[in-house]
């Protein structure tokens, strides 16, 4: 199984939203970083086959999409950021209304192993429009799922959740990403650090790299500082370095800073985390690309 852009290119107008974009990815999670305006949604929306490229093709298992149609959509599942749901419907009325648009057989057993696989078996009966957040975002996962998707693409999954239904939609997606291609855009790193098998990080509408959670922290050696200063010194710390987080604790501060050489004499390197990647790329401040 291998999805696979090559030069892909997307342009609107005069406006640029990717760039000669190459890349393969096969089963596993891929969590898609990078700023608003990267052009992840436009990326995503590419390879659902929503846009179609200015320039460059997609290929699923060595065939252009175009030339696969239907065939190639009927194994994608999307999840987009805002899904739009009949708040007036039950869950299940819902998941199976979906199942029959999706032409799929045996709809009612399919939808009841869903809605137990997604947690929302016992609030089946319940109308949408009195779902949380985290059950919306569970019966998407649900829907995106009919049919068995090979390919799940997931736009902002947990945008707008608290802590403990990140965790269990966390959970959900490790659960479900067996033999199967996820492509998992977010801004929150704590969600893709712990189960993303590769990162793509994307900016300006082009793709940096595509490494695991370790290789990229470790590309980082050497550029994460900690550092514990008089608290008077605080100000000048903060105008002129990336600062990730500081503890005060009487008259001194502890910081966490992301700079390419020593931010202070006394300051100790420390192993460096997904959010330090994360701000090194994209924090604003310019660095030569790792």
């Amino acid at each position: 199984m291998e999805l696979r852009l090559e030069n892909i290119s997307k342009h609107y107008g005069s406006k640029r939203a990717l760039q000669s974009v190459s890349l393969s990815v096969s089963e596993g999670i891929y969590a898609l970083l990078g700023p608003n305006g990267a052009g992840k949604t436009t990326m995503m929306h590419l390879i659902t086959d929503v846009l179609t490229p200015t320039g460059g093709r997609i290929l699923y298992n060595s065939q252009p999409i175009e030339t696969l149609g239907t065939s190639y959509r009927e194994k994608i599942g999307f999840l987009p950021q805002e899904p739009g749901f009949y708040p007036h419907f039950s869950g299940e009325k819902m998941l199976r209304y979906f199942a029959c648009l999706k032409g799929v057989s045996d709809e009612k057993t399919v939808c009841e192993a869903l809605l137990h696989q997604t947690n929302l078996w016992d609030c089946r009966k319940r109308k949408v429009g009195g779902y949380s957040g985290g059950m919306k975002r569970r019966l998407g996962i649900a829907i995106a799922l009919l049919g068995n998707p090979e390919i799940l693409v997931l736009d902002e999954p947990t945008a707008g959740l608290d802590p403990k239904e990140r965790i269990r939609f966390r959970n959900l997606i490790h659960q479900i990403s067996k033999n199967r291609i996820v492509i998992y855009s977010t801004h929150i790193i704590s969600d893709i650090s712990s189960i993303a098998d590769r990162i793509i990080l994307l900016k300006n509408g082009m793709v940096e790299c595509v490494k695991t959670p370790d290789e990229l922290c470790s590309m980082l050696s050497g550029k994460v500082w900690e550092a514990i200063v008089p608290t008077e010194q605080s100000d000048t710390l903060l105008s002129h370095h990336c600062v990730t987080g500081f503890t005060t604790k009487g008259n001194r501060s502890c910081f966490r800073i992301i700079s390419d050489q020593k931010p202070v004499p006394d300051a100790t390197e420390v192993s460096a985390n997904l959010e330090d990647v994360y701000l090194y790329y994209f924090g604003g401040d310019s660095h030569d690309a790792i």
